[in-house]
């Protein structure tokens, strides 16, 4: 009787192992998918520059919380769901929330304590663009800037903002 248990479990250990082995083998190219996409990401590898996913929304923005000095390109998908929205990026020691603005909660692109380094204009609901800019070690802060005058509310004071840092 206990050869038998010896025996199952010994094919019980067998059949975890092969189910590892398989699992392994078969996950092996999304592994190498998810490390080329770490390779590029400066997020996760610490290499120069990189591709930093970003999310637009109904009313916030995410993105990694930082990337390595050097080219960087933004992929920014407005997730919506109704409106358009545009991606900034200001060099700032500035918290996020602090941005100046004007009477409207508008961002004031020029303004005192931010540096304008670009931005992607009127990104429709559903799509993706891509933003490439060499950025030096320091503190970011990612928007959206656009006021819609219909419902009057500023993008960035309903609090599409998040900062970024670029070690």
């Amino acid at each position: 009787m206990e050869s038998t248990f010896r025996k199952r479990r010994l094919m019980a250990v067998g059949a975890v192992a092969l189910t590892m082995g398989l699992v392994s083998a078969c996950s092996s190219d999304s592994s190498s998918t998810a490390a080329s996409t770490d390779t590029s990401s400066a997020a996760t590898t610490g290499s120069t520059g990189g591709t930093v996913p970003v999310t637009l929304q109904e009313f916030a923005i995410s993105a990694p919380p930082s990337a390595a000095a050097g080219p960087i390109t933004f992929d920014v998908s407005n997730t919506g769901p109704n409106d358009t929205h545009e991606f900034v990026v200001f060099k700032t020691d500035l918290a996020p929330t602090d941005l100046p603005v004007d009477e409207k909660g508008v961002v004031e692109e020029e303004g005192e304590g931010v540096e304008h380094v670009d931005e992607i204009e009127d990104i429709g609901v559903g799509d993706t663009q891509s933003l490439t800019v060499d950025l030096d070690a320091g503190s970011y802060v990612l928007i959206c800037n656009i006021y819609d005058k219909k419902d009057n509310e500023a993008h960035y004071s309903e609090g599409m903002r998040i900062g970024f840092t670029v070690e």
